[in-house]
């Protein structure tokens, strides 16, 4: 093969695993919807469905951090197609699934499918792109992490009110064989230069870290559990996950090697991101329940105005390279988090008074922001990262995004409840405007609290992938 056509695969990548992205994210998304209708079909509550969502945050929790080492070992191309393939035969399970255990069986197999399918495609995209091109090409694979909640509720709710929950699972099948069939072709099958014994106390640890903290959050969301239950669990998860960052220290070859950490970009897109990435998170839980809830929409009008957000976050993909080029990504992140953080805030001060135009516009504005500020953490994040650590970095930083989905989930739940809590709630207490107003405030400020990281940045921040290129003077030339 010529290097132009190399280089011409090459270019496809991050089209590629964008588009495994999306089936992924979507998938995930969807079904929240589906699920009255799934319990009506296997003749259950939809309480009953909610083990199959347990099963799939299981998978992840605990094939995610081992996502690295597989790649290193088998090599790149041979885990994402099987990845793939795994996600779409589960798929398959799933939307011919009879009952609740067969259900849960293909959840389970569904979440060891996206757990290799994520990060390992991200490692593929890294490893791959030169520096110059990084900024775009991580910018076309994190479209789908942005647009999929917010445009998987309306169509889920319109797949299941004119056709059957079957099809959300069904409609995979084409997407993955097309999938599989163009990595084959394309997606080089590269290893890691050194073969590491498995750190199994690592995987152990990690795994009962994620799994804690993801139960723990799932518990949270659910209006009927204990919110004791589910906040011990998050407390034991984030315990155990300093035990495994010491054993990460320690350990000659470790599954996370938190060393990434040393590098100051990366470690304020794992560590401030967390924070800006949980404050953002709760917003798509608790906007659907303002309006359906506070505002006494449908489930379907509910998703109608949420795809202002899906708008704002796309229409901002095809500007976030050129912004992040002329004010870098030290301004950027600082000014956007702000943005974000004072329009979460806005969230709850709407009311089915205000015009439908205002309330278009401030859930617009903070898709804009959302979609910002995950693209320029994202991007940041492998500006400085050497190739022997572009695994290491891309196992940690999956991890970390894994478990911030589920924090913002439960933020966003726990939020809800304490204040309701201290607005007076009382048993079986429908939540009000006043609740809703509160749990965003607390969401935004976390959100603003959160720009004090990224003041730390230096001004050049990401310069090295074209960041602040036309913003920032060049110290060489001076």
């Amino acid at each position: 093969m010529t290097s132009g056509a190399r280089h011409s695969h090459i270019g496809w990548l991050p089209y590629i695993v964008a588009a495994t992205f999306f089936m992924e994210y979507l998938d995930t998304t969807v079904i929240a919807t589906a699920l009255p209708q799934m319990a009506h079909s296997f003749g259950v509550g939809p309480n009953s469905l909610s083990l199959g969502m347990t099963a799939y945050m299981l998978a992840l929790a605990i094939f995610i951090p081992a996502s690295g080492w597989v790649a290193d070992r088998c090599g790149s191309r041979t885990v994402f197609f099987s990845a793939i393939g795994v996600f779409t035969v589960a798929s398959v399970l799933c939307g011919l699934s009879q009952n609740v255990t067969e259900f849960t069986a293909a959840r389970l197999l569904q979440g060891i499918g996206g757990a290799m399918m994520v990060p390992v495609g991200r490692l593929i995209v890294v490893r791959n792109t030169e520096k110059s091109r990084m900024m775009q090409a991580i910018s076309t694979i994190t479209w789908p992490a942005i647009a999929a909640p917010v445009v998987g509720p309306p169509v889920g709710g319109f797949i299941t009110t004119y056709a059957s929950w079957r099809w959300i699972f069904l409609l995979n099948v084409p997407f993955g064989l097309a999938a599989m069939a163009v990595a084959l072709a394309l997606v080089p099958n590269l290893r890691g230069t050194e073969r590491k014994p498995l750190d199994v106390v690592g995987l152990l640890l990690s795994a009962t870290t994620l799994t804690a903290i993801l139960y723990g959050a799932e518990l949270a969301s659910q209006p009927g559990e204990n919110p004791w239950v589910a906040g011990a669990l998050i407390i034991g998860g984030l315990v155990m996950g300093v035990v495994a960052f010491q054993h990460a220290k320690r350990h000659p070859h470790p599954l996370i090697d938190v060393s990434t950490l040393k590098i100051p970009t990366f470690s304020v897109t794992v560590v401030t991101g967390s924070f800006t990435r949980i404050g953002i998170g709760a917003v798509p839980y608790l906007m659907p329940l303002l309006f359906q809830v506070g505002f006494g929409l449908s489930a379907f009008k509910s998703g109608l105005l949420l795809l202002a957000s899906a708008l704002g976050n796309l229409g901002m993909k095809a500007l976030t390279t050129r912004i992040l080029q002329r004010y870098g990504f030290r301004m950027v992140s600082i000014i956007d988090v702000m943005v974000a953080g004072v329009f979460i805030i806005a969230c709850g001060l709407l009311t089915p008074n205000v015009p439908l135009l205002l309330v278009l516009f401030v859930v617009f504005i903070y898709g804009v922001a959302r979609s910002m500020q995950f693209s320029t953490l994202a991007t940041l994040a492998y500006a400085d990262v050497s190739q022997p650590q572009m695994s290491a970095a891309s196992t940690l930083w999956s991890a970390a995004a894994q478990m911030t989905i589920g924090l913002g989930i439960a933020f966003g739940a726990v939020s809800l409840r304490a204040a309701a809590f201290f607005n007076g709630e009382t048993t079986g207490r429908v939540f009000t405007l006043d609740d809703f107003r509160l749990a965003f405030l607390f969401a935004g400020v976390l959100t603003l609290l959160s720009v004090t990281g990224y003041l730390g940045l230096a001004r050049n921040a990401g310069q090295s992938i074209g960041g602040g290129s036309r913003g920032v003077e060049d110290p060489a030339k001076s």
